[in-house]
């Protein structure tokens, strides 16, 4: 299979196994909810009419007020009472198994190698920062928000070339997930990045 060679005209080989993957709907899901949920802080906290600072007091007496009856004021209908149901410190991981995760990244790469928004770059062409030259091959090769990845070794200059740009996101390999490949509407390698994407998902 042929994947776009960003700023050229030629087209770079990438491996049939990885990007030839039939496409796993229930799968991907499952393995982009889970990254998108392992990101959550879980940090949201409110407090229940056990925690609020009220006095346990009854409002009012029981009878003879001409009112309906009422106990305590830290009830959650009540203003400046108690959340009912309210959210606590949680984590929100879900375990999805790694040959399960490793199909559902081969699904994701392999949409991108069949609709041909998938291209490759070579990093020894960024031997300075250049973001001009970025811009011009990421707008020969289309429209639309831009994940770019990146291996994380003699590779800065590419990220400081490509991260300026609008729309343009960019990530080292190896914490590339499924949900950014999937949610991406173009994406770009590097060189090396493509094979440490390929040796992840084979």
């Amino acid at each position: 299979m042929k994947a776009i060679t960003l700023g050229k005209t030629t087209k770079t080989d990438v491996e049939d196994s990885v990007f030839g993957e039939k496409f796993h709907m229930s799968l991907v899901h499952e393995a982009a909810r889970a990254e998108l949920n392992a990101r959550r802080r879980g940090t949201a906290s409110t407090k229940t009419r056990g925690e609020v600072a009220m006095t346990g007091a009854k409002a009012w007496r029981q009878k003879g007020t001409g009112r309906a009856r009422a106990g305590a004021l830290s009830t959650p209908n009540r203003y400046g009472g108690g959340v009912a149901f309210g959210p606590k410190p949680r984590h929100y991981t879900v375990k999805v198994n790694k040959k399960a995760f490793r199909k559902a990244l081969r699904a994701a790469l392999s949409v991108h190698a069949e609709r041909g928004t998938l291209a490759v770059f070579e990093s020894g062409d960024y031997d300075k920062p250049a973001t001009k030259q970025a811009a011009d091959a990421l707008a020969k090769f289309g429209e639309g928000r831009v994940l770019v990845v990146c291996a994380r070794e003699n590779e800065d200059n590419a990220v400081k070339s490509f991260r300026n740009i609008r729309d343009v996101s960019v990530l080292p390999a190896d914490q590339v997930g499924v949900a950014d490949v999937i949610g991406a509407e173009r994406l770009v390698l590097s060189q090396g990045a493509l094979e440490e994407l390929t040796r992840r998902a084979a």
